[in-house]
């Protein structure tokens, strides 16, 4: 019988009681560990809620639009799960509480909200919750701040330093699958830099050459340094457009994929040293780029609307006097390459003339005013330095039919700004100042009749004909930087005919054809030229860049007209038009020099230059001459370096002829044998004879 099923049996029930002498040591962390991690916290949630400062007081009326313009800019950093919008007597208090579903989102949104301009009276503030507590509990003793570790890209403008100065080009080929940077050379161009799929569209240099800009679908990508390590980048959507501030302090970029009425993205204002972004703007149209233009130092930029004139100021970004300037019919306007002045000009209205002005800014000072009569259009082109600006005014003269064309040249630099005026009876097809002096040139006509002339604006108030070309196959100037030598080319229809012109005396250099050549680019000392047949000009019906096509730096992309086929490639010619080097590459795309930044030299210091240059064209004459020979560069540090090891072994054996000498003239007897004619009273002449051989030949046989 089993114990269990005795009534009489009792089980004895465990102790579970400790014994007296028991020591719990165990924690409740290692008992309980997966639920304490469940244990809600005090500041659960705190570090996903941001508080928005500077946001409009509005009435019940208004809160409804004012919390979907607040959902629609936070909602892009995160999902926004709660949001608080305190009041107080009918009116919102200035600030709210968002909360985001996590951390990262909040401090996403802090990073990119913080001082965005909603209007012109409000700028968010942007702080994350458990900052207040951050803020509370500051130390009243100064602490040194923790060392932050320096980023060196190197010597961002190393390339500058060459010893042979060589400038900088950029080339895209394989229809944009590779970029490429080159050193220029006479002889061969020397790779810097190459990578494939660098960029999605095109490349763009800043303007002193610090940084190169690259395209990508969600952003722009700054490069530079010895190595082209990325500077910086930009998220912007769908970027198709930039420019540069002339500072290089800032960058402009234009997505068409942003813009919303609530929240202007369509064209952004960047740092470019924080990343900054500064400002963003709405855009109808990007036809007309760079919406936005600089001052020459970058502390102003201005756009042009319908009868207005908007002009903003740095760092701000605010307008200047925080009001635009009512302009009613402005046509186009034109800052001054050399001073903070802006030239517009309006239309005729009724009885009013048209009238071109010059405006002094930050003052506003009108300096100049300009009528004109019977006026179909006008152009504003501004001379490099800023000393004259011509404005080309297209007139319909009572009375005669058709459009004459007349220049009204500005001389920028003497009282009151003379202007004088240049008639021409013919139509216009291209005109184009002298970068460094007073000339310009023009070509006028119809094809095949197109003559170019030149013109000299002298200091007695007169402008001067100097010369003139007919015939000329070409529709586009392009001069020198440094001027006196100009190209005249007839690109795309006019299947790339060029002249090489010196303006010094007006003799035509060189004529040469490129067929259908698509641009033209000088490099930055006027030495060379390059021309190139673009595969984007005559493969895509697509424009990408914002500038004429005849003169941009930006691809410009044409519809194939002809099924002839055409070589994608670059020359290299001289400034004289002697031919150099012909690349070709597979499907070459864009051609960019790289801009030099301004010398650091004085007028005073270049006079000394020029004066001495013999001097130094020795020199290079004798560089030239080695870069020419037909040894290569290799082959040159490899005799370099033998010669040296030669040097380095004879200066070694001669030391050791030297350390020798005693022993010699021991072993010798005190005689001095190191030199050939030593001791030569103890020589003794002696005359040896000895047979060679004999032959013998038969006097019968000869």
């Amino acid at each position: 019988m089993d114990m269990a099923d005795d009534p009489e049996y009792e089980e004895e029930e465990p102790s579970f009681s400790d014994s007296d002498d028991f020591v719990d040591d165990i924690e409740d962390d290692e008992l309980l560990s997966d639920i304490l991690r469940e244990k809600p916290l005090e500041a659960d949630g705190i570090d996903s809620v941001v508080v928005v400062d500077n946001v409009p007081q509005v009435g019940p009326e208004r809160l409804e639009k004012l919390k979907n313009v607040i959902h629609k800019i936070f909602s892009k950093f995160g999902k926004i799960t709660n949001e608080f919008y305190p009041e107080a007597d009918g009116l919102t208090k200035g600030y709210i509480f968002l909360e985001y579903l996590a951390p990262t989102q909040a401090q996403e949104a802090v990073k990119n909200a913080d001082g965005y301009k909603l209007d012109k009276q409000h700028t968010f503030r942007v702080n994350v919750f458990t900052d207040f507590d951050k803020y509370m509990n500051i130390n009243d003793e100064w602490e040194t701040p923790e060392k932050q570790d320096f980023k060196d890209f190197g010597n961002m403008r190393h390339w500058i330093e060459d010893p042979d100065c060589r400038d900088h080009f950029s080339v895209i080929y394989e229809s944009g699958e590779r970029t490429a940077i080159f050193a220029n050379d006479a002889k061969e161009a020397i790779t810097v830099e190459e990578r494939a799929r660098w960029t999605e569209t095109y490349v763009r240099w800043s303007p002193k050459g610090t940084y190169l800009a690259t395209f990508h679908q969600r952003g722009i990508a700054l490069w530079g340094g010895e190595k082209f390590k990325q500077i910086q980048r930009f998220s912007h959507q769908g970027v198709s457009l930039i420019d540069f501030s002339p500072c290089e302090r800032y960058v402009v970029t234009f997505s068409p994929l942003m813009d919303t009425k609530e929240d202007p993205q369509a064209i952004i204002i960047w740092d470019i040293l924080t990343g900054q972004k500064k400002r963003g703007f709405h855009c109808e149209s990007s036809a007309h780029w760079p919406i936005f233009k600089w001052s020459h130092d970058g502390k102003f930029f201005a756009r042009m609307t319908q009868d207005t004139l908007s002009i903003y100021e740095t760092p701000s970004m605010g307008l200047l006097d925080k009001k635009s300037l009512k302009i009613s019919g402005i046509k186009d306007f034109s800052w001054s390459p050399g001073d903070n002045i802006i030239a517009f000009w309006v239309p005729e209205d009724k009885d009013i003339p048209a009238r071109v002005t010059l405006m002094q800014l930050p003052s506003r000072q009108e300096i100049r005013v300009r009528n004109l009569f019977n006026v179909v259009d006008c152009k504003l082109h501004w001379q490099r330095n800023g000393d004259y600006l011509c404005v080309k005014v297209d007139r319909t003269p009572k009375g005669t039919q058709g459009v004459v064309t007349n220049f009204e040249i500005f001389r920028m630099r003497e009282k009151q700004v003379p202007v004088d005026v240049v008639e021409m009876k013919e139509g216009i097809i291209a005109f184009a100042w002298e970068p460094n002096g007073s000339k310009f040139a023009v070509l006028h006509g119809e094809s095949p009749r197109i003559n170019s002339s030149f013109y000299h604006v002298k200091n007695n108030g007169k402008i001067e004909l100097i010369k003139s070309f007919d015939k000329q196959q070409a529709n586009s100037i392009f001069w020198s930087p440094q001027g006196q030598f100009l190209v005249l080319a007839g690109l795309r229809s006019m299947n790339g005919a060029l002249a090489f012109v010196d303006t010094s005396d007006c003799t035509l250099m060189n004529i040469a054809e490129h067929y259908m050549a698509s641009d033209v680019e000088w490099d930055p000392t006027g030495r060379y030229v390059v021309t190139s047949v673009s595969w984007w000009s005559h493969k895509v019906n697509h424009r990408t860049g914002p500038t004429d096509v005849s003169t941009g730096d930006s691809p410009v992309f044409l519809l194939e007209l002809t099924a002839v086929a055409v070589d994608n490639a670059y020359w290299l010619w001289t400034f004289q038009g002697r031919l150099l080097q012909k690349n070709n590459k597979d499907r070459f795309c864009q051609l960019l020099w790289r801009p030099r930044p301004a010398t650091l030299l004085g007028s005073e210091e270049i006079k000394v230059i020029k004066k001495d240059l013999k001097k130094y064209s020795k020199i290079f004459e004798q560089k030239d001459r080695l870069s020419q020979s037909k040894a290569s560069k290799e082959l040159v540090d490899k005799r370099r370096a033998m010669m040296e090891e030669y040097r380095s072994y004879r200066e070694a054996a001669a030391q050791t002829l030297l350390d020798q000498k005693e022993l010699r003239l021991e072993l010798r007897g005190g005689v001095d044998t190191d030199e050939l004619d030593s001791n030569v009273e103890d020589w003794e002449e002696e005359t040896i004879e000895f047979f060679i051989n004999e032959e013998i030949i038969p006097l019968g046989d000869l």
